[in-house]
């Protein structure tokens, strides 16, 4: 693999782009994690042309989910060899993922996420590294906004996959897979192939398989751009909100559930649109599930009567008691 310090067309662009979002700064120890596919070895030899601009550390994280066999064991030995002959430490942890997720009783692409992130958490408080990097491109935050919309997420969540989330970052959100493909190409760089991204069973590969193409075949070219913009026109009302909720939340104590109740009047005197969003931010402030059919039925609440109830979850439940709305847990 070339090591060489001189940065072509798409390395200086890539350094512009995390310099320029500020996520990765002088001195820091970054996790890259590295499936063995095109996008984490782009994003692993990406770094590795610009680390001395940025005065980073760099290692690379690696996740076996058990989940193809030997072909799962091929992707970590090809890691294993990538990060030998870069001369970069190597992170990584073998999972038994389809029993786990039988025991939380969580799907496998729910639990292999899980399972992920929980180690990046380990490994940053263990091992003393400060952001991990993943792969993530444009065609993913299409994919994210379009699953989230048919999952029924509000208009913010729309913006799709963010460039910085706490310690996890994503510098290649400005890249497209053929971009990707062809610095690979340019660069002489090997990759990985994950036949189970083939299996439309699972619905974000159809939403990526089938259905973006079908989208771009129609509207060629201007489907990616126009969900781009979608994507920023959503991060930018996203901020908005949050510093505009801030502000109500501080005027009004009686809107927060740090205290477990809501104030009816001060509820009354919002628009639905704000009684939704105290609403959703108390439900996640409780660590409950927020859903649509849920806002509706406790917004629905305000215009019954005091002894009114709202069932939350299995174990909790809103209940309009004098002048507030309790967040009770359910006697059995």
């Amino acid at each position: 693999m070339n090591k060489t310090p001189r940065l072509n067309p798409t390395e200086k662009r890539f350094l512009e782009q995390v310099r320029t979002r500020r996520l990765v700064e002088r001195g820091e120890r970054v996790l890259l994690a590295v499936s063995g596919g095109p996008d984490s070895m782009a994003l692993l030899i990406l770094f590795m042309a610009v680390r001395r601009a940025l005065g980073c550390t760099l290692a690379v994280v690696h996740c076996n989910f058990t989940l193809r066999g030997a072909e799962s064991d091929g992707d970590e030995a090809f890691v294993r060899r990538s990060c030998e002959s870069l001369g970069l430490p190597c992170f990584v942890r073998r999972f038994d993922t389809l029993a786990l997720a039988g025991a939380a009783g969580r799907s496998v692409e729910e639990e292999a996420r899980e399972l992920r992130y929980g180690y990046f958490r380990e490994l940053l408080e263990k091992e003393g590294y400060t952001k991990v990097a993943t792969g993530h491109h444009t065609g993913d935050n299409a994919e994210t906004m379009l699953f989230n919309m048919f999952r029924g997420s509000s208009l913010p969540s729309l913006r799709g996959i963010r460039s910085r989330r706490g310690q996890i970052i994503r510098p290649l959100l400005f890249m497209q897979r053929g971009d990707i493909e062809a610095y690979l190409g340019e660069r002489g760089v090997e990759s990985r192939f994950d036949a189970s991204n083939a299996d439309d069973r699972y619905d974000r590969n159809f939403i990526r398989n089938r259905l973006i193409p079908l989208i771009e075949e129609r509207f060629p070219g201007r489907f990616r751009p126009a969900m781009q913009r979608l994507s920023e026109q959503s991060g930018e009302l996203e901020e908005f909100l949050e510093g505009y909720f801030e502000r109500l939340l501080r005027k009004n104590p009686g809107l927060s559930a740090e205290q477990g109740w809501l104030d009816v009047g001060a509820l009354r005197r919002l628009t639905l649109f704000e009684r939704k969003e105290v609403f959703k931010r108390s439900l996640s402030e409780l660590g409950l599930p927020v859903d649509a059919a849920v806002l509706d039925r406790l917004t629905s609440l305000l215009g019954t009567q005091p002894g009114r109830r709202v069932e939350l979850s299995e174990g909790m439940e809103a209940v309009w008691k004098g002048g507030r709305v309790c967040f009770l847990s359910r006697l059995p």
